[in-house]
């Protein structure tokens, strides 16, 4: 018995509630039909349909078979589309997500690049500070930044980005330099509001603790914070990535560096580790080339 021919049968009797049409619907006769369900029962030891002279309907073994019959055959499917993929060049539609700032800064001029060396590939890009869901969005790959919530998709490290605080030369003449996270429970800061934390974190001797930063100025958005930081205004809590150009150039100066969390991952995520479209495996490489062990 051909099990994958006998699950497509068994899933045509069930979806068209007759054996006369499942057969119409395969091309065969009604007899072989009969003969392979038959041959399915058999082989499974239950029985799948109850059938009367006018229809049949699921058994309780059926309806529990279904769902497991097409999701085999879907996978197959799918590994047919893989193997044929695998020599064509990577094309179709591809939806990514990212972080807006690091998705400016880095995956934009990444894709941009991708896109030239597979220019039948179509891409959306999709920048937002909120975590996506990649299956109710149709998203084929994201990136994220920090520690990962348990979920059923598939993660690969890029690189690590440092969170850290900082402020302006200015500021910290009129101000001066903290010594310890404490000392910002007094000072003016400058928050990133909605989804940022309400507490900023450190490391005391390894021991973690909370700041609750205060403040006279707050945004939704991390640019103009880091512009405000820069302006003079306070200190700002962001990501090393977010404000390497202004470390660069002087703008501005981190602080309390002793007492700063870990290095946080930067992943890709995806929802399927195999039987991936060639252009999105085509992209994942891509980009782990183009990160390689990123440290910001």
């Amino acid at each position: 018995m051909d099990r994958l021919k006998a699950m497509h049968t068994f899933v045509q009797i069930a979806e068209h509630g007759s054996l006369t049409r499942a057969a119409a619907a395969l091309d065969s006769s009604l007899p072989a039909v009969v003969r392979m369900l038959a041959a399915l029962e058999s082989h499974l030891g239950v029985r799948l349909f109850h059938r009367t002279t006018r229809r049949v309907t699921l058994t309780q073994e059926g309806r529990r078979y279904l769902d497991s019959a097409r999701d085999v055959l879907q996978a197959a499917d799918a590994a047919d589309r893989a193997l044929k993929d695998e020599a064509a060049e990577p094309a179709g539609r591809l939806v990514v997500t990212a972080p807006v700032l690091f998705g400016h800064m880095y995956v934009a001029p990444a894709i941009a690049r991708f896109l030239q060396h597979h220019p039948q590939v179509q891409c959306s890009v999709l920048l937002n500070d909120r975590n996506l869901n990649l299956f109710d969005e149709g998203i084929d790959v994201g990136v994220r930044i920090g520690a990962l919530a348990d979920s059923s998709l598939v993660a690969q490290t890029l690189g690590t980005v440092r969170p850290l605080v900082v402020a302006s030369p200015a500021h910290l003449r009129r101000h001066g330099t903290p010594a310890h996270p404490r000392e910002l429970r007094d000072a003016n800061c400058v928050r990133v509001h909605p989804g940022a934390t309400t507490h900023w974190r450190f490391l005391d001797r390894g021991r973690p603790f909370d700041v609750a930063p205060r403040g006279n100025l707050a945004f939704n958005h991390i640019a103009p914070a880091i512009e405000a930081c820069a302006a003079g205004m306070g200190f700002g809590r962001f990501f090393s990535y977010q404000v390497l150009p202004h470390l660069a150039q002087g703008r501005l100066l981190e602080v309390l560096a002793p007492f700063a969390l870990p290095p946080q991952p930067v992943s890709l995520v995806y929802p399927h580790a195999r039987l991936l479209p060639a252009r999105t495996r085509a992209y994942i490489d891509w980009m782990k080339r183009e990160f390689d062990g990123l440290e910001l």
